[in-house]
């Protein structure tokens, strides 16, 4: 294309363009209603040209949108702004949902721990205590075990002796009994 058809061309895409700007705004401030079709005619250009150029479009939405009186022109927010603050959304809504999730997590650890210790089956806060109390119960079993063993001793030797006094004494019974029974000056009958 010849640089002057193209520069040509760009003046009067130019020219609608300002004048569907144009038309827009003086919509809005007499107040008229807003439509597609009614901003192409008052700038005197095609439907198509509006539906060509999206940011054009955009603005005659806006308008449409936006109560009487203010100017949408001035008022329109960029694409790229919004794209920006849709993505900066979107990171906040991950951060969000990330501490969320950590911070339902601790919860859900600190209930457990709570509802552990408060069942009894946790582990008990003060374990140096309890240590201690099992070294000294773990003593004083050991000190009880041997008395209880010294004290097996001393009745097993206790029921021995008793048992070979009650022997002598059956022995003694025994031959007294026989020399009884035999008379006087008989030897006793051996058992």
């Amino acid at each position: 294309m010849i640089p002057a058809m193209r520069d040509g061309r760009q003046a009067g895409t130019d020219r609608r363009r300002q004048r569907v700007t144009d038309a827009i705004t003086n919509a809005v401030k007499n107040g008229t209603p807003i439509s597609v079709s009614g901003v192409a005619r008052q700038a005197g250009v095609d439907r198509t040209f509006l539906y060509r150029h999206r940011d054009l479009l955009a603005l005659v939405h806006a308008a449409e949108l936006q109560p009487a009186g203010q100017d949408p022109v001035g008022s329109l927010v960029s694409r790229a702004s919004l794209q920006a603050d849709l993505a900066n959304a979107q990171a906040r809504n991950t951060r969000l949902t990330t501490r969320v999730q950590q911070l339902e997590k601790r919860l859900s650890q600190a209930l457990g721990e709570q509802a552990w210790k408060d069942s009894g089956l946790g582990v008990p806060a003060d374990i140096d205590e309890l240590q201690r109390r099992i070294t000294r119960l773990e003593q004083e079993n050991i000190r009880l075990t041997a008395a209880l063993e010294e004290t097996g001793a001393d009745l097993d030797a206790a029921r021995a002796a008793n048992r070979d006094l009650t022997r002598a004494l059956d022995r003694t019974s025994a031959a007294r009994a026989v020399q009884e029974h035999s008379g006087p000056g008989q030897e006793p009958a051996r058992p």
